[in-house]
């Protein structure tokens, strides 16, 4: 009996590479937040930051950057629109001077409530299963973990 190659084919065609493919996802997904997103007055990756807030009520800036794996030199410029916006407070902690802490205001916990929908919008426009969806997640999550891990180690 013949022995099946399991190994991924890691060919020069376009349609061999999986960078186009997530590419591709993540253009499709982030156009499909687009017109929802506007309607709020947000950037994808603002809405991303006010994910954060709306669950935590605030937390340091460093915290967010973590979460979101966005260096400060990203997440500065967008906390500042959406401090700007009156959607969010930037603090000093008492405790540490050093360390800024991100507040969501009145009016950033109210966008909240006009955001309900959008992610049973999006997951309707996924057409995935819940068990497609964790398992699509999951893998994504491995993926990030595996490929981060292998920069780190070269």
């Amino acid at each position: 009996m013949a022995r099946r190659n399991t190994t991924p084919q890691f060919g020069m065609e376009l349609d061999a590479q999986l960078c186009f493919d997530l590419y591709a996802a993540s253009r499709a997904v982030t156009n499909a937040y687009r017109p929802m997103l506007l309607d709020l007055g947000l950037t994808y990756p603002q809405y991303l930051v006010m994910l954060v807030l709306w669950e935590r009520q605030s937390c340091t800036v460093r915290e967010l950057g973590d979460v979101l794996q966005l260096d400060s030199g990203t997440l500065s410029p967008l906390l500042k629109r959406l401090t700007a916006a009156g959607l969010v407070r930037r603090e000093r902690r008492t405790d540490d001077e050093r360390s800024v802490e991100a507040v969501l205001t009145d009016e950033g916990r109210a966008l909240q409530v006009k955001a309900q929908s959008i992610p049973s919008a999006i997951g309707a426009a996924m057409g995935l299963t819940p068990a497609e969806f964790d398992v699509l997640k999951q893998t994504l999550r491995r993926l990030v973990t595996n490929v981060s891990n292998s920069n780190a180690a070269s």
